[in-house]
């Protein structure tokens, strides 16, 4: 970085280039990841990671280039690659996984409502249940265990497979159609069969506490989602706190972070970020609420985004952060398309708060440490914050 101001001194990301932070580890059940506007116009995203060298974007393309040219499989053939580029996170997606994601990062996805993430031991636990959805309805609840699907077990495969055989068939499966699960908790094992919904996520949600304080709970960085903060900023009682609930986010479009970042800051620099040792940077607008007591309140299931945000708001002392130490997930990917359409995703960097601290495998450490009663303990908290007037 140069010697000037870097929370102030505007900079721009290159011309096509905008940077997003998917969910990759943390997949909404039914569609979970994805890029706008996307790979062909090299578009960056986040996961977790050693930064690769920029051949073995060559060497995923080679591959699934020769399979092809073989008759094989060029899905399989990348993901070979990928796996053995030694990139933890690296990925392969088909063409109809991809639009899939992309749409669910539109807010709109075809699947039973549950959010799964891979446990580095290889299993697959449900991380959260949307209301009103199949999933919940079948009584799945948050800390089960998902052992197959379909009769196929899941426990060490990729995520990615796993969100495919949910949506079955690439996503290309009609709301209405069967899926069979299987589930453990505890000592119990069971197998359902839900059927697929189309459903809308609400990634935003508002709400009043008795104090006049403002609830703003932000489950996931999706299409318009920095908007609705800021909106809901603006709605908010005058002078009244605001607890940012981040806890769960597991990350999304980084421009909607931004957005979202824009709402406490008056301009100034939210993250910086490395693509093949290219530094760049993002910067918040002008313009934002820089007086209202605010607490970020976070936990062990905030990731990507959710930390650059709130990375962003400690750094800046804009917020008191309170809970536990957020996921650590905070490296860039770049997703390529391949000659068949799909696309491979290997990670050429990572981003850093402000301060230059970098969250990738260390995460967010709270102000304030709390488990249970977080958001009890982030109330008394904004109310020691006083008026700001």
């Amino acid at each position: 970085m140069s010697g000037r101001d870097p929370f102030c001194q505007p900079r721009r990301i290159g011309r096509g280039v905008a940077l997003t932070l998917v969910f990759a580890s943390v997949l909404v059940t039914g569609a979970a990841t994805g890029s706008l506007p996307g790979p062909d116009r090299k578009t960056a995203q986040d996961t977790a990671g050693s930064a690769m060298p920029a051949g073995h974007h060559e060497d995923v393309t080679r591959a699934a280039a020769e399979a092809m040219a073989d008759g094989k499989s060029p899905v399989e053939a990348a993901e070979r690659a990928v796996s053995r580029s030694g990139d933890r996170w690296g990925a392969v997606y088909s063409q109809g996984e991809y639009e899939e994601f992309e749409e669910a990062l539109d807010g709109r996805y075809t699947g039973v409502g549950l959010w799964a993430r891979r446990e580095r031991d290889g299993r697959i636990e449900v991380t959260k249940v949307r209301s009103g959805s199949p999933a919940a309805a079948a009584g799945i609840r948050e800390g089960d265990r998902l052992r197959s699907v379909d009769g196929r077990r899941v426990d060490g495969r990729p995520v990615t497979e796993v969100v495919s055989a949910l949506r079955g068939d690439a996503g290309k499966e009609p709301a209405g159609t069967p899926v069979t699960l299987g589930l453990e908790r505890g000592t119990r094992a069971w197998s359902l069969t839900l059927r697929r919904a189309r459903l809308s996520t609400e990634s935003v949600t508002v709400r009043e506490l008795a104090d006049g304080a403002t609830v703003i709970k932000i489950d996931a960085f999706t299409k318009g989602s920095g908007d609705e903060v800021r909106t809901a900023v603006r709605q908010a009682p005058p002078g009244a706190g605001i607890v940012l609930d981040l806890r769960g986010n597991s990350g999304g479009l980084v421009t909607e972070a931004v957005t979202a970042a824009s709402a406490f800051l008056d301009g100034g620099l939210v993250a910086t970020y490395d693509v093949d040792g290219e530094q760049r940077a993002l910067h918040a607008e002008p313009g934002g609420d820089t007086t209202r007591p605010l607490v970020a309140l976070v936990d062990g299931g905030t990731m990507s985004a959710a930390e650059l945000l709130t990375g962003a708001l400690q750094d800046r002392g804009r917020a008191v952060v309170v809970g536990s130490r957020t996921f650590g997930k905070g490296s860039v990917q770049m997703p390529s398309r391949l000659p068949d359409g799909s696309v491979a995703e290997l990670t050429v960097g990572h981003y850093r708060t402000p301060s230059g601290r970098g969250v990738d495998g260390h995460g967010i450490t709270p102000d304030l440490e709390a488990d249970e009663g977080a958001l009890e303990r982030a109330e008394t908290v904004l109310s020691g914050l006083g008026d700001p007037s």
